[in-house]
């Protein structure tokens, strides 16, 4: 933690970076209301992440421009999930790419657009480079934890999973209705990247027989024998939740592309057929995949997931104006903390094999494929 002075601040900026997620429009909305109504201060919205910062895309921010956005999804300010600018990708005369350090540009941003402190929301990838800005340059930043994967060890909770997960919860509901009516299996594939939050804790949600995630390597061979139980029982139907980063035991988690100018190089997705399509060769029942993918970034956040960010967005400002730079805001609940920016990306927050929510799914006939 790096404390500083609160004197001087008059303008402060707000950036938002990596994937979108429900609740980030409710974190600007928070924050400059109480940067404006509270402190007097002047708010800079930077856009599209930090290539705005790097290429000087900025705008002011009022009330007037926060005004309605606390039930719309997305964020007002744009977003991406590639423009590092410790690895920038600059075009070349011979139409190649080459990945530079540009991260000098950030400061000369600052200097131009008279920003005095940074408000940094992103998930794991946005506040490694928040972190390496506050090290490198001594930047007033103060991160605020955004991912709907929910795998941010510093935080209780991060704004934007309480949304994922009810539209993951809504998607097996209606699954569960076609399922029923024509004796099929149907498998879902969620999103989370290496943590099996969303897909562990919508399987408990909408009554998935079987969840697969990526902190439990599965058998195919052992959720077959779970959909062939139910079915000599009677049970002509299973839902079956598997979490993107899945993986079998032995085996690798199913890598959908590569993207090397992005923060997260690897984007996975594929798990999904490749368990329906065992499950429906071993077992000859007819199986139908459905992956939810960005259905689960949309749409209006949840009432948790606005007062949370709401939080987040004021308690970000107050640690600038209490010259705590370096840190992140977090949920401990019940209270909004904080922790040092170098903390808050150290570790990736995963399911406990040993939690009571893993113990309870086993106890009620659910199973891992373990």
């Amino acid at each position: 933690m790096r404390r500083g002075s609160r004197k001087g601040i008059k303008k402060i900026g707000i950036l938002t970076g990596g994937g979108d997620a429900p609740g980030i429009n409710a974190v600007i909305r928070a924050a400059v209301k109480v940067a404006v109504r509270h402190y007097g201060l002047k708010v800079v919205g930077i856009e599209q992440g930090f290539g705005g910062l790097i290429e000087n895309r900025t705008r002011r921010l009022t009330q007037k421009e926060v005004m309605g956005i606390l039930p719309r999804g997305g964020t007002i300010l744009g977003t991406t999930n590639r423009d590092n600018p410790f690895h920038y990708p600059v075009r070349l005369e011979n139409g190649g790419i080459e990945f530079r350090d540009v991260s000098e540009k950030v400061l000369e941003t600052i200097e131009k657009t008279g920003i005095q402190a940074l408000i940094i929301i992103g998930g794991d990838g946005s506040l490694k480079i928040a972190s390496r800005l506050s090290e490198r340059y001594s930047l007033p930043v103060v991160g605020v934890p955004k991912t709907i994967d929910n795998d941010l060890s510093a935080t209780d909770q991060t704004f934007g999973f309480d949304t994922a997960l009810t539209t993951a919860t809504e998607a097996i509901d209606k699954l569960h209705t076609t399922a029923e009516s024509h004796y099929r299996i149907m498998v879902l594939e969620v999103m989370g990247r290496y943590a099996g939050w969303i897909a562990l804790q919508s399987g408990l949600a909408g009554g998935a027989d079987v969840i697969l995630i990526p902190e439990i390597p599965f058998d195919i061979n052992i959720v077959c024998d779970k959909i062939k139980e139910r079915s000599a029982a009677g049970k002509q139907f299973s839902i079956v939740v598997v979490a993107e980063g899945a993986k079998p035991i032995g085996g690798e988690m199913v890598v959908q592309k590569l993207v090397k100018e992005s923060f997260e190089q690897i984007r996975l997705g594929g798990i999904g057929s490749q368990v329906g399509e065992q499950i429906e060769e071993t077992t000859g029942i007819e199986t139908r995949v459905t992956v939810l993918g960005h259905l689960q970034r949309g749409g209006s956040p949840t009432p948790f997931d606005r007062i949370l960010g709401s939080r987040l967005g004021a308690a970000a400002v107050n640690l600038l104006m209490e010259g705590r730079f370096g840190e992140m805001v977090c949920l401990r609940t019940p209270h909004i903390a904080s922790v040092p920016l170098a903390e808050a990306v150290g570790e990736m927050r995963r399911v406990p094999l040993g939690s009571d929510m893993v113990r309870m799914a086993r106890q009620i006939g659910i199973s891992f494929g373990n």
